[in-house]
């Protein structure tokens, strides 16, 4: 496995490969690797001849106050899960390497990014596809792949490549969880004991709303009431926001047909939990909620 710290050592690489004749698969992390990673690397595997991993903690998505500080970076631990999971190379940058002078140059995705995480965290999706259009630019992949947990973010991913004509598909993974239906994420490390234990009201209260949509329930307005109300039975979860909206382009709705996302962001003590599920109105089907 090849571990490339500069543009020019991982592009050369990258035309290794391309003279082989090789697909590219690409998953971009911020690194602290997990079983989600895992699944979207094993997805790369199986759909492409070479995937190469980035791990670089972007400073430009991160709002005054976040934890770009703190935020975890086990790089050795990293690359060893990588070599495992038979990685053929990591692009592991500095920042420097990657923001060499003050950026003055921006990409930013319109509307997708207004509502949620955006409300919040403002400045963030720009960073957010601003690197990823570098990464991409840098990488070439023919395909990268997402999780689903980061639902708004491959929206506004996908929408970016399809509207700058970027020349690679975005694949979108499902969302992995632990057995009592918590999303993994590399900040559930965060978690003390106590707010662990709390953590799944999260996933209880999207399968919530799953039931009662696929009970028959159509008023977006109630869907939310009744996901608050789960949320409520955990006076640790601080919520942030409670949605359902068009799965596809993020607009806010008041009946709820075709595919929805149902999303929830909220704080246990200082860390932000994000999760979702999308659900299709037109497809019945037996919700199982973890205890």
């Amino acid at each position: 496995m090849q571990v490339a710290r500069t543009i020019t050592e991982v592009r050369a690489w990258v035309s290794q490969a391309r003279t082989a004749g090789k697909k590219i698969g690409f998953v971009p992390t911020m690194g602290a690797l997990h079983v989600g990673h895992v699944s979207l690397i094993e997805a790369a595997a199986a759909a492409c001849d070479s995937v190469i991993v980035s791990i670089f903690v972007n400073p430009t998505q991160f709002g005054p106050g976040e934890d770009l500080e703190k935020y975890p970076r086990p790089l050795e631990q990293d690359l060893a899960i990588c070599r495992e999971q038979g990685v053929h190379a990591v692009f592991a940058p500095s920042a420097a390497e990657m923001y060499p002078r003050e950026n003055r140059t921006w990409v930013a995705v319109e509307k997708l990014t207004e509502p949620l995480c955006g409300r919040s965290r403002p400045g963030h999706f720009r960073g957010v596809t601003t690197v990823c259009t570098k990464l991409f630019n840098i990488v070439a992949p023919d395909m990268a792949f997402f999780g689903r947990k980061d639902a708004q973010q491959a929206i506004v991913i996908r929408r970016m490549v399809a509207d700058l004509n970027m020349p690679l598909e975005i694949v979108v993974c499902p969302t992995v969880r632990e057995p009592d239906g918590l999303a993994v994420s590399s900040r559930n490390r965060y978690l003390n004991a106590q707010e662990r234990q709390a953590a799944p009201v999260i996933y209880r209260s999207l399968c919530r709303c799953a039931e009662l949509i696929h009970g028959g329930e159509t008023n977006a307005a109630r869907l939310v009431e009744a996901m608050r109300g789960v949320l409520g039975r955990v006076s640790l979860f601080h919520i942030e926001y409670v949605s359902v909206l068009d799965a596809e382009n993020l607009d806010e709705i008041e009946h709820v047909e075709g595919t929805v996302l149902a999303a929830i962001a909220g704080r246990l003590g200082s860390t932000r939990l994000i999760d979702n599920i999308v659900v299709d109105t037109t497809a019945r089907q037996d919700i199982i909620t973890p205890s």
